[in-house]
């Protein structure tokens, strides 16, 4: 397909053939082409949680609305963006500085501004490290649902729960917020799919505020 087919083909599809599984080579396709998505400062603050087991489907799913595609998706992700992820010392940061050193991005002069530039624009309040962490994942997140499209893969983002009781259920740390869970799978062609929904059209897009 290429990328109009795949955006128009795209769907936040709610029922899932459980039958029919998605290899592990598969999956970690899609996340390494997702992994292309753009960072700040390539800082790349995402992280899944991958659930295959039906069990532990069943206990995510008792925390979100007991939504069926949660366990009826032969995967589910549980996504993560890390609000320590700009920090000195996150193992991450400290690998893609020195990626940038060997290619020439940056060189070890620049520490020191690279440090200060973080610490102003991710680091000054807990909204602001909020918003790095999601903003930044938000966008691994989009890229592995076209991606899965591309490869011929359905997929289903959901907001539809509780992360404090996520965040308990599966011990994940403090750090990380969870911007979304994402169901990975097969339609289920037995099922009718709705028609799309609209979407604002570009004049109803942009907008000033100045004039």
């Amino acid at each position: 397909m290429n990328f109009k087919e795949v955006i128009y083909s795209r769907r936040a599809v709610n029922f899932f053939d459980p039958k029919k599984q998605v290899p592990e080579s598969l999956l970690n396709e899609i996340i390494e082409l997702a992994a292309k998505a753009p960072s700040g400062f390539n800082l790349q603050p995402w992280s899944l949680i991958v659930l295959r087991d039906p069990e532990e489907k069943l206990r995510l799913q008792k925390h979100a609305w007991n939504q069926p595609k949660i366990s009826e998706a032969p995967v589910t992700l549980i996504v993560l963006a890390d609000m320590d992820g700009w920090k000195t010392g996150n193992p991450f940061l400290e690998k893609n500085f020195q990626e940038m050193v060997k290619t020439g991005a940056m060189n070890e002069g620049q520490r020191q501004w690279f440090d200060g530039a973080r610490e102003s624009l991710y680091g000054s309040s807990e909204s602001r490290k909020v918003a790095f962490a999601c903003k930044n994942t938000a966008f691994f997140a989009m890229a592995l649902m076209l991606a899965a499209k591309s490869l011929g893969v359905d997929t289903h983002p959901m907001d539809g729960f509780d992360m404090d009781a996520v965040r308990k259920e599966f011990q994940i740390p403090d750090n990380y917020w969870i911007p979304m869970l994402i169901a990975v799978g097969y339609f289920d062609a037995a099922k009718s799919l709705v028609p799309g929904k609209w979407r604002k059209t570009a004049d109803e897009i942009i907008v000033r505020f100045d004039k």
